[in-house]
Order: C-alpha cells, then sequence, then structure tokens
C-alpha cells in the first residue's frame, strides 16, 4: 500500500501542478499542503492511465505495485482423517459410510473456500485409494485414456464429510496461515486404506483398493486369522 500510494503521490503532484512533497494523502483524496486544491484518490486511478496526464518519464502507467515476502520459514499444516468403510465379504465393494476430518490450517480467511479445498481433495484422494489408474494391456495399450474407462469417484460414492479446524497461527508469515490446498488430499488415501487394512485383517492393500484388491486382502486375512 506505500508503493501505491508513493506512485499515487507522483501523478496528483502533476495534476494538481505541485511539489511531491506538499502533496498530502487524507481520507481518500491528495491535496497540495495550505490550499483547497485536491484530487481524489479514484480521480489519479483514472488518470494514472492517461499518458499526458502523469510523469512518464518517471513512472509506469498504473497504480500496480509488486512486494515480495520472503518468510523465515515454511509452513506445516498439520490433521487427523478418519474413515468408517463398509466392505461387502462376497464381491469387496467398498463404501464409504462416514468421514471426519481436523485440520489445522492456522488463521482461516476464509472458511467456506477451506472447507470446500477439504471437500474436493478428499474426493480426489478416495479416487485413489480405490479407482483411479493407468490400465494397460498386454501390447503396452493404454486402456483407461478417457473418462469412458478410467474409473474417478462421483457424489454417489462419497458420505457427508465432518470438517473442523483448529487454529495454531503460523509465526513465520504475517496473517498466520497455512496451506490447505493438498491437505485433503494427502490424508484420504491412508485413511482409506487403514480402514480397509483394519476390516479385513491384512496390512497389504494396494492402490487403488479395487473390489477384487480387496476381496483377494479379505481372503488372506481370514486364511491367516483361521492359522
Amino acid at each position: 500500500l506505500d508503493k501505491v500510494e508513493a506512485k499515487a503521490k507522483k501523478i496528483a503532484a502533476h495534476l494538481l501542478e505541485a511539489s511531491e512533497s506538499d502533496i498530502e494523502f487524507k481520507d481518500g483524496a491528495f491535496s497540495v499542503s495550505g490550499t483547497d486544491k485536491k484530487v481524489t484518490f479514484p480521480e489519479v486511478s483514472l488518470n494514472a492511465y492517461v499518458a499526458h496526464k502523469f510523469p512518464s518519464d518517471e513512472i509506469e502507467p498504473g497504480l500496480k505495485e509488486g512486494a515480495f515476502h520472503d518468510p523465515s520459514n515454511f509452513t506445516f499444516p498439520a490433521g487427523c482423517h478418519i474413515c468408517e468403510i463398509e466392505i461387502d465379504p462376497e464381491t469387496g465393494v467398498c463404501e464409504i459410510a462416514d468421514w471426519v476430518a481436523v485440520d489445522d490450517f492456522g488463521n482461516v480467511i476464509n472458511p467456506m473456500i477451506v472447507e470446500g479445498q477439504v471437500h474436493g481433495g478428499i474426493a480426489q484422494g478416495v479416487g485413489q485409494a480405490l479407482m483411479e489408474g493407468a490400465s494397460y494391456d498386454d501390447s503396452g495399450q493404454l486402456v483407461t485414456g478417457s473418462f469412458m474407462d478410467y474409473c474417478m469417484p462421483r457424489a454417489d460414492n462419497l458420505p457427508s464429510f465432518k470438517v473442523e479446524t483448529t487454529v495454531t497461527p503460523c509465526p513465520s508469515n504475517p496473517l498466520g496461515i497455512k496451506g490447505c490446498g493438498e491437505a485433503g488430499a494427502i490424508a484420504s488415501p491412508p485413511a482409506v486404506i487403514n480402514a480397509i487394512t483394519d476390516a479385513v485383517g491384512h496390512e497389504n492393500v494396494t492402490m487403488p483398493a479395487t473390489p477384487q484388491v480387496v476381496w483377494q486382502a479379505a481372503r488372506q486375512g481370514a486364511a491367516r486369522a483361521a492359522e
């Protein structure tokens, strides 16, 4: 903001035919000290794009300015996702019955967008855990090259998510925020696979955990339990 104000003062001084050092900014307007001459910020903004209304030999058109913040450290969100899953033992088909997610994203600026990011990430992770994979035939031809063949989760494959946040402000940036965009996608695959391994009693469940994979894992888990 200080950079924008400084640039706007140059333009205001040019418009008011005054020295830049005599320009004051108050209540949304630039004025010449000791006079009633003034120009509003919107007027300065408009004239910033009119070549003869600003000192083009000193500044570029517009009030655009940039700044770079180099944080002292990275931000690391944390959280826990718990998935409840129901498995048909005869077919290996999985149904996600419930989902609870608690994440710490620091200070949450826009709660609705944050929750939407978590929802989308969970859906992406569920797809990775249960459905999505590149498959090739014996000749090396990709057989999942279109959405007709590549399986992704739909709304009816997902439960209603219970999403909560805790707040531990991040000390390494001015807003105390942490990233939230990847949290759901990172936490959801292990949450799903952990739920499956707990249900079938077999730890070696590969992704995507298709019904065939789950059915085989359930049989192996049952065999080990019977030993």
